[in-house]
């Protein structure tokens, strides 16, 4: 697989970053992802290979809400449940931890920590989920 921005090759299909240019994968339009050569402007299709170029990235089936997961942080933030939603388990199990062995004395400390991540999410500075996935508007 090959960078859409830059046309570098992936160093691994799991990779979720161009190490050449720093561009998330899946984005970009000047390099075709299957093939790695430059694509002309509004191409639907790889020229060389092809293979449908696509327009914006779809989000998957299965993509997390991003509404859902900001305000499950606000309400319920000092408990960990949009980390645990998210898929973010080891953030998740802290923000839990803290609550409940300190008997809800630091609560308010993962309170603040969940309301800021939920605005986070709202706003858009977080927009993936704990595998690496868009999330969904």
């Amino acid at each position: 697989m090959f960078c859409k921005n830059c046309g570098a090759p992936f160093a691994s299909d799991e990779a979720v970053m161009c190490v050449n240019c720093g561009c998330q994968k899946g984005t970009g339009y000047n390099f075709c992802q299957n093939c790695g050569k430059p694509t002309p402007q509004n191409s639907v299709v790889c020229l060389n290979c092809g293979v449908a170029l696509g327009g914006q990235a779809v989000a998957a089936p299965d993509a997390k809400s991003k509404l859902c997961a900001g305000l499950l942080g606000i309400f319920l933030g000092c408990f960990g449940v949009h980390n645990f939603y998210l898929g973010y388990t080891g953030k998740a199990v802290a923000q839990l931890l803290i609550t409940l062995i300190s008997c809800f004395i630091l609560s308010p400390v993962s309170a603040v920590w969940g309301l800021v991540e939920g605005i986070m999410l709202l706003t858009g500075s977080i927009h993936t989920d704990g595998k690496g996935n868009e999330l969904k508007e």
